[in-house]
């Protein structure tokens, strides 16, 4: 199953209520955090709303 690294590059300082929950249900707490998590259509919609706050990078998890 492939997997979606999420890592923290903005801060959360002048964001408003609905992005800092989506942070903290993402696990991410500071910049440079780093989450990896299976790559489902609940995650991705967490992050496409906190773009502009996190990269994110898709991986592909080696059988074998």
């Amino acid at each position: 199953m492939d997997m979606i690294k999420v890592t923290q590059v903005k801060s959360l300082i002048a964001q408003n209520s609905k992005n800092r929950r989506i942070m903290k249900a993402l696990g991410l707490k500071r910049i440079g955090a780093v989450k990896v998590f299976k790559d489902n259509n609940c995650i991705r919609g967490m992050v496409n709303k906190v773009v502009h706050l996190v990269n994110y990078e898709l991986v592909k998890e080696d059988k074998g």
